[in-house]
């Protein structure tokens, strides 16, 4: 567990505060979200989804269902609790706006 949160505090410090996206981040994904899943979406913490250009409705359920209770993670269900509807919104709308380039394997 400190390991964890020596490197959720290290992703904290080096982690960049505009996404590739560009334009700032809400201040939610600055303060809460790039900890593990980094400002452009791209988790920075082994386990921690990468959040980047997934569907602005997924992202939108699965905070809910955090919140709810319906999904369970021991981070993501004690977060998401103190997120309103439209942190939710923002939150969804930030991250399915981040583009993401596929490459295929060769």
């Amino acid at each position: 567990m400190r390991i964890i949160c020596a490197a959720c505090l290290l992703a904290a410090l080096l982690s960049p505060i505009q996404a590739r996206a560009g334009g700032a981040a809400p201040p939610m994904v600055q303060s809460l979200c790039q900890t593990c899943h980094g400002v452009d979406g791209v988790a920075v913490v082994p386990g921690a989804a990468n959040l980047s250009g997934q569907q602005k409705e997924y992202l939108r359920e699965q905070l809910r269902a955090f919140r709810s209770g319906s999904r369970q993670n021991p981070q993501m269900s004690v977060i998401a609790k103190s997120l309103t509807d439209d942190d939710i919104e923002k939150l969804s709308e930030w991250y399915a706006s981040v583009k993401v380039t596929v490459e295929m394997p060769k």
